[in-house]
């Protein structure tokens, strides 16, 4: 597979545009298409499956570790691979470079595409390439100017033709297009399955780049990097997983769940429309998602909520992660939730302990050995007030080097419900001991 990656000098510099555009015009040329994101974000990649019918893959250092990129990235499936980057080229975990766009192209050995959204400025612009393009080794191969009229693309291409490196190739741009506008909402984007209209959306940008992009220079780009060793795997252990996947939960790895697929079987319920959880279940993984935006729906659900509790306090075995944690509560901002753990949910105004940090199991418990460390990630401004054993201590690194501490991971019974999400090649031995 030969892949391409996709970067900008910020977020909203068109990144997710210009990918999703580029997918849907390389499958009309006929081409097979992986998507990857670097990062834990869990978003882009819905949008990245809605075109390609592929789950899209993550590449997280935090979360992975090197190891971890390079066999996510082996697993992929594809003529082609488009690895859209995170936030700026270089801004990592902290104040580094690392786990950034860059790294990640750097790892792998990729081509790296940059997509600027310029307003007012000229030279300047290009300064500011010029730095990205001085400030690491990377292989910059070419820029894409997105969201600009014809006349101000024709000024910043001769402008970047004279005062850049000759070998910086101006493959095109994209116009300005109401018609491409995604939403956003308190966690990012709206996700692929509530946008109106999202098939047009992506239609018309894969035209645009047909139209003003070329695209055979930019194919002609794309780079073979070979298959990693991938030592991320488990053995059968006949177990049977209930999955809880609808628009309210959605946020999984995929490699978390080839992991459980390995373990045994996996079955995927809606707790927004199913009446129960499916029969047979010994492990139960309710993942990240919007519950707070279907509070309402899921509230009316009864029976789920019944067989969800049951379920629990007979003592099976279940992982709730964020938004799972959160439909585990007795309530969501007043509506009436599974009441397994005691306590309620509520939205705040600001973001709640936001990124990268570790977890240590520090709390006596009968599932994990005491010590034990995984890497983590947090996105949710929701918080939780529960007087519920918690058994994680989490601690994140600040850009000072302070250290902020927190306590989180909800044990009762046989049920684990906490904020951090995890991926777990971080740690097998955590998959190990929630089964």
């Amino acid at each position: 597979m030969k892949s391409i990656v996709i970067a900008s000098n910020k977020s909203g510099g068109g990144k997710t545009t210009i990918t999703l555009g580029l997918m849907r015009a390389l499958m009309k040329r006929g081409y097979s298409v992986q998507g990857y994101k670097v990062g834990p974000d869990y978003i882009d990649p819905a949008f990245h499956k809605y075109i390609t019918g592929k789950a899209s893959r993550n590449l997280d250092k935090h979360l992975m570790g090197k190891a971890g990129i390079k066999a996510s990235y082996s697993r992929g499936d594809g003529e082609l691979g488009i690895i859209e980057g995170v936030m700026g080229l270089y801004d990592g975990k902290g104040i580094t470079s690392e786990g950034s766009t860059a790294d990640v192209a750097k790892i792998l050995n990729l081509p790296v595409v940059l997509v600027i959204s310029p307003k007012a400025q000229s030279i300047t612009l290009c300064a500011e390439i010029n730095g990205l393009l001085a400030f690491d080794k990377n292989n910059i191969v070419g820029v894409i100017i997105n969201n600009v009229t014809e006349s101000y693309y024709n000024l910043l291409k001769a402008s970047i033709q004279k005062h850049c490196s000759p070998k910086l190739k101006v493959f095109g741009y994209v116009p300005k297009e109401e018609k491409l506008d995604l939403k956003s909402r308190h966690l990012g984007l709206v996700q692929s399955v509530e946008v109106e209209d999202l098939n047009n959306k992506i239609e018309v940008c894969s035209e645009l780049l047909e139209k003003h992009v070329d695209m055979d220079g930019l194919i002609h780009c794309f780079t073979a990097t070979e298959k990693s060793k991938d030592d991320f795997h488990l053995e059968n252990m006949g177990l049977k997983t209930a999955v809880a996947f609808d628009e309210a939960f959605s946020f999984y790895y995929k490699e978390n769940l080839e992991l459980l697929e390995e373990l045994g079987e996996v079955k995927y319920f809606s707790p927004l429309k199913d009446e129960n959880i499916p029969e047979g279940t010994n492990f139960l993984y309710l993942g990240g998602g919007y519950p707070e935006v279907f509070k309402e729906k899921l509230s009316l659900n009864v029976s789920m909520l019944k067989s969800i509790k049951e379920y629990l306090d007979s003592g099976n075995k279940a992982y709730a992660e964020c938004g799972g944690l959160m439909y585990l509560m007795e309530s969501i901002e007043g509506s009436k939730m599974v009441g397994f753990f005691k306590g309620k949910a509520e939205m705040g105004k600001g973001l709640k302990n936001f990124g990268y940090a570790e977890v240590e199991i520090d709390g006596d418990n009968h599932i994990f050995p005491k010590g034990m460390k995984i890497n983590c990630h947090e996105f949710h401004k929701s918080f939780i007030t529960s007087e519920e054993n918690k058994i994680y201590d989490v601690k994140k690194e600040n850009y000072d080097g302070k250290i902020k501490e927190w306590k989180c991971g909800y044990l009762k019974n046989n049920t684990l419900g906490a904020y951090p999400h995890v991926h777990f090649f971080s740690d097998l031995e955590f998959l190990k001991s929630l089964v």
